[in-house]
C-alpha cells in the first residue's frame, strides 16, 4: 500500500508512538488529577510532559496556555464561540475549512454575528490587501485564516496577516502546518493558534489543542463540568488550562502525540519541509506534462505545503480515485474535503478534485508510483 492522504491522517504511525500508547494504557491509564494515588499521579505526569512538549514545539512560554482538545474541530470552535459576542463582527476568506465555516454560519444565521468572508485567488491565495480593508472598514472582533489549505495547501504568509488585523483577535487554523512548517508563536501575533495531533504531528487521533498567546484573552469555555481541581466549588474554575478542559482527558492519545512530537524533533521539522518539497516538486513536474490532467493550486513548492489537488477531463474524482485504490494500492482523497468554499474559489465545486498529500514517511518511489498509475488512467 501507498499512503498518499497524510492531509487527513499521517500514517502508518511510527512505532514510538504505538509504544508510548501502549505504555500508558498498560502501565498508568488511570484518571489525572483525580486521585492521590500513584498511577493517578503518573497519568498526571504524562499530561503534564505532553503540554510541555507542545509548547516547547511550537517556542509558548508557559504551557498553561496549550489547552488540550479533541481535534482542531474542537479548538476551532472553542476559540470561535468562546471570543465572539452578539453583534460582533468577523472576518475570514473563502479558503476556509467547514470547521470554521459552519460554526460561523451557524452564528451568522442566528443573527448573533456579522460575517464577511474575503474571497481568495483562484489559487488559493488571501488577499491581504482585501482582509485589510474589511478589517480597517469593520474593526471586527476576530479575523480567521488557515495557515494553509488542506484542498490546494496553499500557504498564508501570517507574518502579513498579523501586521493587518487591527485590534482584531487573529485565530489561525494551523491543521496542515503543525508538524510539517515550523511555526514559532513567540515571534508571531497570533492570538490564538489551533492545531490536531494526528497529522503532521505523527499523534493519534483524538488529540488537539488550542494555544494561547496571553492567557488573558476574553476567551469563554465550551463546556463546563469536573477539572479535579476546585471540587468544592459549582463553578468552573479561572485559572489555565483547566477553566477550558473539563473532563477525563485522552491520556493514552497525549503520551502518543507526545512521542510523535519527538519523532518529528528528532528529524526536525525543517528537514521534513525539504523533504516534502522535494516530493511535491517531483509530482508537480510530472503532473504537469499529463495531457487531460489539470492542476489547481499553486504549482509551487514553496508557495504550498505537500498538497496537490487536480482533475482528470472526461474522468471524475471519485473513479480516479477507485482506480487508484482498486488497481494500485494507492489511498487518495476525493472530493471537496469538507471545504466546499475553498473548491467554489479554485472552481472545482461541485465535482470536487483528486487530492494526492504526502507526508514524513513518503519516499520517491511512493511519488513515482503515483505517477506511473495516473499516467496508465488517463491512457486508457
Amino acid at each position: 500500500m501507498i499512503y498518499l492522504d497524510h492531509a487527513a491522517t499521517s500514517f502508518p504511525k511510527t512505532e514510538k508512538v504505538k509504544e508510548a500508547v501502549l505504555e500508558h494504557f498498560i502501565k498508568y491509564s488511570a484518571s489525572p488529577g483525580r486521585s492521590g494515588h500513584s498511577l493517578s499521579l503518573a497519568a498526571s505526569r504524562a499530561l503534564f510532559e505532553a503540554r510541555e512538549a507542545i509548547a516547547a514545539f511550537f517556542h509558548v512560554d508557559d504551557s498553561r496556555k496549550v489547552i488540550f482538545t479533541r481535534n482542531v474541530t474542537e479548538s476551532l470552535n472553542l476559540a470561535i464561540h468562546g471570543m465572539v459576542r452578539e453583534g460582533d463582527r468577523v472576518i475570514t476568506t473563502s479558503m476556509e475549512h467547514n470547521s470554521v465555516m459552519r460554526p460561523l454560519r451557524y452564528l451568522e444565521e442566528r443573527g448573533l454575528i456579522q460575517l464577511t468572508v474575503v474571497p481568495s485567488s483562484p489559487e488559493g491565495f488571501a488577499d491581504i490587501p482585501g482582509l485589510a480593508r474589511a478589517v480597517q472598514a469593520q474593526n471586527p472582533r476576530l479575523l480567521v485564516v488557515n495557515h494553509a489549505s488542506n484542498v490546494t495547501g496553499t500557504l498564508v504568509d501570517l507574518e502579513r496577516i498579523a501586521g493587518i488585523k487591527g485590534s482584531a483577535c487573529l485565530l489561525v487554523d494551523g491543521a496542515q502546518t503543525a508538524g510539517s512548517i515550523p511555526i514559532h508563536l513567540d515571534s508571531l501575533d497570533v492570538d490564538l493558534f489551533a492545531f490536531t495531533g494526528h497529522k503532521a504531528l505523527q499523534g493519534p487521533q483524538g488529540t488537539g489543542g488550542l494555544i494561547l498567546k496571553t492567557g488573558e484573552e476574553p476567551l469563554l469555555p465550551l463546556m463546563q463540568g469536573g477539572t479535579g481541581s476546585h471540587s468544592e466549588f459549582e463553578q468552573q474554575p479561572d485559572f489555565l488550562p483547566d477553566r477550558f478542559e473539563s473532563g477525563t482527558p485522552n491520556g493514552c492519545g497525549f503520551a502518543g502525540l507526545a512521542a510523535g512530537i519527538g519523532v518529528v524533533e528528532e528529524r526536525g521539522v525543517p528537514a521534513i519541509r525539504e523533504h516534502e518539497k522535494t516530493l511535491t516538486k517531483r509530482l508537480l513536474e510530472a503532473l504537469l506534462t499529463m495531457d487531460r490532467v489539470h492542476i489547481l493550486g499553486p504549482r509551487d513548492p514553496d508557495k504550498q505545503t505537500a498538497v496537490v489537488s487536480l482533475q482528470v477531463d472526461r474522468m471524475s474524482p471519485s473513479e480516479v480515485g477507485f482506480q487508484l485504490d482498486r488497481e494500485f494500492d494507492i489511498c487518495v482523497r476525493t472530493g471537496l474535503h469538507c471545504a466546499p468554499a475553498a473548491h467554489r474559489t479554485i472552481g472545482s465545486f461541485p465535482q470536487g478534485t483528486v487530492r494526492l498529500s504526502l507526508g514524513m514517511t513518503n519516499s520517491m518511489d511512493d511519488v513515482d508510483a503515483a505517477i506511473e498509475a495516473l499516467q496508465w488512467i488517463i491512457s486508457r
